[in-house]
């Protein structure tokens, strides 16, 4: 199969969007973690971003239900890789900001799993 690329629109990534039960709250869980200024935000919605990059958003809904991680009757929905440097110091921080840590952990010597403040599972490491 050809395609013709002459009609074809421009498609970009410009964010990836997360449901939760507060977006102020998660916004400012992340824009804390990751030094990410509010770009647009209303009651419902909060946008994440620095101009001419990708962003985070966060969506308010009403009926939310957390994740659960590790379950294997249920499937993970999606999550975050960040790069750090220093996982201890990396880890504390995010703790520090709100993330909770779960008990099981698949390889703690090269990646951590956290939760964030609406329970969405992230991984911190310093493979990224």
């Amino acid at each position: 199969m050809t395609t013709d690329n002459t009609s074809a629109p421009t498609l970009r990534y410009s964010a990836v969007t997360f449901d939760c039960p507060d977006p102020a709250e998660l916004a400012r869980f992340y824009g804390e973690a990751l030094g990410l200024p509010v770009v647009f935000s209303t009651d419902h919605f909060v946008l994440l971003g620095q101009e001419g990059a990708a962003g985070l958003g966060f969506n308010r809904l009403a009926d939310y239900r957390r994740p659960t991680w590790p379950d294997p009757s249920r499937e993970k929905q999606a999550h975050i890789e960040l790069g750090v440097d220093d996982l201890d110091a990396a880890q504390a921080r995010l703790l520090a900001l709100g993330a909770v840590k779960p008990e099981f952990q698949p390889d703690p010597d090269r990646w951590r799993v956290l939760l964030d403040p609406a329970g969405h599972p992230f991984c911190i490491s310093t493979l990224v």
